[in-house]
């Protein structure tokens, strides 16, 4: 019987899987990290007839995971990059501003400055920007599609909608001078509608009125509940035959360019795969594995609102009827499950720096004069969390082989788009594992690029 998905375990994999693995391929693959993109390749590799063992310190879908606070968009058409051609000139001004989208612990940047300094340069033209949104098309493509194909054999498709994202902008002027971004779009095939004044108030009439225009995405989705959505992947994970174990893998253990077992603070587990997926602490296995990264952290926080009485009226809870992105405040208010969520924000602060909870109080403040209906007391309370995104600067996951170590994959760094991008990504790590042709060209997000760079 597999040990609970919670609960520590013996060090050793599972031996009891009911279908082969392909013909010369390892038979058992460690899987680091049990967030989206690990649970998703976990299940992918069971499916394909591997052992696999998931191993991560903490519960999937607990509050101490980027994978439970995200703000649920399925949002294939998110493919432009963090950063955009002249953006560093507007840099000075968002640190500067106490409501701004972007701070930065200053003890922090001398660590920061060679993922800043790439940042800005992998969007510097017009031409760099439309290669990132290309690529990460390819990769986020059908994002909605491929989650509710995941939920249900999860038991979970109750937690995804496909209803459209809408991005909301104070004017047609405002929309127009964002041109270039949805040209890009226009190009990657994405369609939207417009929305003008009167559609807008009509359809959300809780929005603050000096908010004229929106662009709805019909394509994309969005998750009504994160962290359950996490949860329920690894209960059906469990269900297939994924042994879980509770612990932080560290290292690797190679024998003649192969890997061998992967170290964990609980002990050595052999193994002949390792998938490397565990976010924000990705990049001590990496440098392991041979492969010199740019991987950083971008901090994002949330606040969520408890929900309306079920008795109540949708009026009583002033809110978004579609999920939506402020394109202004650049934040995503979004009505889920658990109640009302506003997130965003960028801290770049790495990874043990203790919260700075007075961007939650941003997002609070934004969130009022967004839908000044909602009560004093209810905007006063809420939870409030904060989460480690793993970023890369140009914006691209890293996803390929490994070049030290044989047997080793990588599947970490995807940023704002890792809900989205989780399901196609499993794909692939099984298909790279099995020796199959990947579905996409991975080339763009092939962890060597790094190294070439910085030669």
């Amino acid at each position: 019987m597999s040990a609970p998905m919670n609960a520590a375990a013996p060090l050793s994999p599972t031996t009891g899987a009911t279908q082969a693995a392909s013909p010369g391929a390892p038979r058992h693959v460690v899987v680091a990290g049990a967030g989206f993109i690990g649970l998703a390749s976990a299940i992918e590799l069971r499916g394909a007839g591997w052992d696999v063992t998931l191993v991560d310190p903490g519960p999937s879908g607990g509050e101490q995971a980027a994978s439970y606070g995200n703000a649920g968009w399925l949002s294939s058409h998110s493919i432009l990059p963090p950063a955009s051609p002249g953006v560093w000139r507007q840099v000075p001004g968002w640190l500067m501003d106490p409501l701004g989208p972007l701070a930065l612990r200053w003890s922090y940047l001398p660590r920061a400055l060679p993922w800043l300094w790439r940042y800005l340069e992998s969007a510097s033209t017009q031409a760099k920007v439309r290669r990132t949104a290309h690529a990460l098309r390819s990769l986020l493509q059908g994002a909605a599609l491929l989650h509710q194909d995941l939920a249900q054999r999860a038991g979970a498709s109750h937690l995804l909608t496909h209803q459209g994202v809408l991005h909301v902008y104070r004017s047609r002027a405002d929309f127009e001078a964002d041109a270039f971004a949805w040209d890009v779009r226009r190009q990657e095939g994405i369609a939207w509608t417009e929305w003008d004044a009167d559609t807008l108030r009509m359809r959300e009439p809780d929005l603050a009125p000096d908010y004229g225009f929106a662009v709805h995405v019909a394509e994309a989705g969005h998750c009504r509940n994160p962290g359950a959505y996490a949860a329920a992947l690894a209960a059906h994970a469990q269900a297939i035959g994924v042994r879980r174990i509770t612990a932080r893998a560290t290292g690797l253990r190679p024998a003649g360019g192969r890997l061998q077992a992967v170290q964990t603070d609980q002990g050595d587990i052999a193994a002949d795969a390792l998938v490397i997926a565990a976010g924000a602490y990705s990049l001590p296995l990496a440098q392991a594995a041979g492969d010199r990264v740019s991987l950083d952290t971008e901090r994002g926080y949330h606040v969520t609102l408890a929900p309306v009485d079920a008795t109540a009226t949708q009026t009583v809870q002033p809110a978004p009827r579609t999920t939506m992105m402020v394109m202004d405040r650049k934040l995503i208010v979004h009505r889920m499950d658990c109640g009302l969520r506003v997130a965003g924000q960028v801290e770049i602060a790495g990874n043990d720096a203790p919260p700075d909870w007075r961007r939650a109080e941003v997002l609070r403040q934004h969130l009022g004069a967004l839908f000044p209906a909602i009560s004093a007391d209810q905007l006063s309370g809420g939870r409030v969390w904060m989460g480690r995104r793993p970023s890369t600067p140009d914006g691209l996951p890293c996803i390929g082989l490994a070049s030290g170590c044989q047997g080793v994959v990588h599947a970490y760094g995807h940023g704002h788009v890792g809900l989205g991008s989780s399901a196609r990504t499993g794909r692939l790590v099984a298909q790279l594992l099995q020796g199959a042709t990947p579905d996409i060209d991975l080339a763009p997000f092939s962890p060597q690029r790094f190294a070439a760079s910085a030669a």
